[in-house]
């Protein structure tokens, strides 16, 4: 915005001319400083109560990064989006870690989880927690497994075979994301994710649940229709036994990488409908 020095606008002007001036600085001021409260990426008024929270939570293999192109979509609706991290080493240890991740949250709150950790978010006991979103992910019953469930159906041929190593843990071999985890994904992002995963226990598969979140709260399931490593009959099954709020979609296993408005959009759905309750 250009300056004029009093000086110079008395010499251009009358004193009425300067105090227009100045009224209508002061008015472009105030204009932009408006539109820098409406800047792309800064969260609009919230349609939400205040602390509305989603809590993300990744599955085997990855980390709270997984769920990078879901958050700002989100904060920008006003929510409180994090993401918890669970250390893959037992499912206990897992269902405890979100519970500490949960203390970060003041309101309602929506659970969000992706393949293992749909097993991790039903195991939680928060009167907070108001629905629970499966993004193609394990949902077990109680007395099973995450393995029942895995294995329930045949695996894909294209799925990598997963067997544990000396000290317990299973990591996905060369070309499983390519192939399988994110086989819609661009070559870079499976090939970083294939450099950065960290491997999963096999404690965590192996220990019997207990009984799940879903069957008293409402849930949302995205059934991925090309998904290689959970089979997609398999996700019908549990969206059918868990009554859930099912969309189904042509994606891949992670769709948080290539289809992430279909993920945000679901998420939003269970937010609207229950955090407000």
């Amino acid at each position: 915005m250009k300056r004029r020095s009093f000086v110079g606008a008395l010499g251009a002007a009358s004193f009425g001319a300067v105090l227009e001036g100045s009224l209508a600085e002061f008015a472009r001021a105030e204009n932009s400083a408006r539109g820098v409260a409406n800047l792309p990426g800064q969260a609009a008024k919230s349609e939400f109560p205040e602390g509305a929270a989603i809590v993300m939570v990744h599955g085997a293999w990855a980390d709270g990064y997984c769920w990078s192109n879901i958050i700002l979509p989100l904060k920008r609706r006003g929510l409180n989006a994090i993401c918890a991290p669970i250390p893959l080493t037992s499912f206990s240890e897992d269902v405890a870690a979100l519970g500490h991740a949960l203390g970060r949250t003041t309101g309602p709150v929506v659970l969000v989880g992706h393949a293992y950790s749909g097993a991790v978010i039903a195991a939680v006991r928060e009167e907070r927690v108001k629905s629970l979103v499966y993004v193609a992910a394990l949902a077990p019953d109680e007395g099973e497994t995450v393995a029942k469930v895995f294995y329930r159906e045949p695996s894909h041929p294209e799925a990598p075979k997963l067997a544990p190593d000396s000290h317990g843990l299973i990591w996905i071999p060369d070309g499983g994301f390519q192939q399988a985890v994110a086989h819609k994904a661009s070559a870079d992002q499976t090939s970083i994710a294939a450099a950065v995963q960290r491997p999963i226990a096999l404690q965590c598969i192996q220990e019997p649940v207990s009984a799940p979140a879903w069957k008293t709260k409402p849930s949302w399931f995205l059934i991925a229709e090309e998904d290689r490593m959970i089979s997609p009959k398999t996700q019908h099954f549990m969206a059918d036994r868990m009554h859930a709020h099912a969309q189904s979609h042509r994606v891949d296993h992670s769709p948080m990488y290539t289809e992430p408005n279909l993920v945000v959009g679901i998420i939003l759905e269970a937010a609207s409908q229950t955090l407000s309750r």
